[in-house]
């Protein structure tokens, strides 16, 4: 019975402080397949933004924590983007990573509505810094380099 209740007052206190700041305008991630993103993005005519990541990532977390988190990362990107956040740890993710070459993560894709590569970002900053980042790449002067 005491466990009982230690646990519905943790509940409790995770939805009273943790659960308010988490549902407002933060980046919301979706987690469905790749063809489902795509087909999404075609409707809503927006590209894609991919972030890859591992639940054991040091850059990861901050970037969870200290940019997604934030509201106006979340208005800028809503606005513009589908986003979607794959585990590299986990088939889909692994499977992106492999395919786009990500050596170090965390890593963001950016792909248009047709699923073409627009751009990449990786490594952690700060929200200002990854919101030019993303500019550039929607106006086409951060284009990826064809490889061979």
């Amino acid at each position: 019975m005491k466990r009982w209740m230690a646990g519905a007052l943790l509940a409790a206190c995770v939805a009273l402080f943790g659960g308010t700041s988490r549902a407002e305008a933060q980046v919301r991630f979706e987690s469905g397949t790749t063809d489902a993103l795509h087909e999404q993005a075609r409707r809503e005519q927006k590209p894609v933004l991919i972030d890859l990541y591992a639940s054991w990532c040091g850059p990861c977390r901050v970037m969870e924590r200290e940019v997604f988190a934030r509201r106006d990362v979340g208005e800028f990107v809503h606005a513009r983007f589908i986003p979607a956040q794959y585990d590299i740890d986990r088939p889909t993710g692994r499977a992106l990573a492999t395919k786009y070459g990500v050596r170090s993560i965390p890593t963001c894709l950016v792909f248009s509505a047709e699923g073409e590569l627009l751009g990449r970002i990786t490594g952690a900053m700060d929200a200002r810094t990854f919101m030019q980042s993303l500019s550039r790449i929607l106006d086409g002067s951060s284009r990826p380099k064809q490889q061979s």
